[in-house]
């Protein structure tokens, strides 16, 4: 069995590095959303507002870093910015 070169291993641990940090900011985002939804459900406006705005600002970070796909960013905040407004109007 042959032993990994030392930059195969230096490769591995940073991916697994890069796995961690990627897996709590998707995460982040996912809580984010269910915060929304619930304020959306439960029709408090003004949380809901604030959610929205740290939601949209988490989402814009991701994709910024390629965490994320920048055209799920887009459609995740469309979704959610839909549903907001619905809100506000009925």
């Amino acid at each position: 069995m042959a032993t990994k070169s030392h930059s195969a291993e230096k490769r591995h641990r940073q991916s697994e590095e890069r796995r961690i940090r990627n897996k709590t900011v998707k995460s982040s985002i996912r809580t984010s959303v269910r915060k929304l939804s619930g304020f959306v459900v439960a029709r408090k406006t003004d949380e809901a507002e604030n959610a929205l705005k740290e939601m949209i600002k988490k989402l814009d970070t991701a994709a910024r870093k390629g965490i994320i796909h920048k055209k799920t960013a887009a459609r995740k905040k469309s979704r959610m910015q839909k549903r907001f407004n619905a809100l506000k109007t009925g």
